[in-house]
């Protein structure tokens, strides 16, 4: 069975994840089929982010997300627009949106990077 989980990364005491699609056989932080984005828990707000057109191919062909992956999606949000894929959205649609949010996301960083830069 293939799954969604965290693969961890970072020095001791200072956790860092990936998000990676695995074969639910290999070990924790061993082999894994393709990585999917990164978490990190010590920032304040918590950093979250996925390749979600690629989190939506891998659930519509079967992986099965892990408890605390499952969580994440779900305060983000991908978990709703797969479910709405389930009910007869096209996958194509839901993909296409999901790249329009990625690239207003983008567009948003980089505007509040220049205000920073500029205060």
């Amino acid at each position: 069975m293939v799954k969604i989980r965290l693969r961890r990364t970072g020095a001791k005491k200072k956790p860092h994840y990936r998000v990676v699609v695995a074969d639910s056989r290999a070990p924790r932080d061993g082999r894994f089929i393709e990585i999917l984005g990164h978490y990190n828990p010590r920032t304040d707000p918590v950093t979250f982010k996925v390749q979600e057109d690629r989190v939506l191919y891998w659930l519509s062909v079967g992986a099965q997300p892990t408890d605390p992956v499952k969580k994440l999606l779900q305060h983000m949000g991908t978990l709703d627009k797969f479910a709405g894929h389930k009910d007869g959205a096209e996958l194509d649609e839901l993909l296409a949106e999901a790249t329009a949010n990625a690239a207003e996301a983008s567009t948003e960083e980089a505007e509040a990077e220049t205000e920073s830069e500029s205060a």
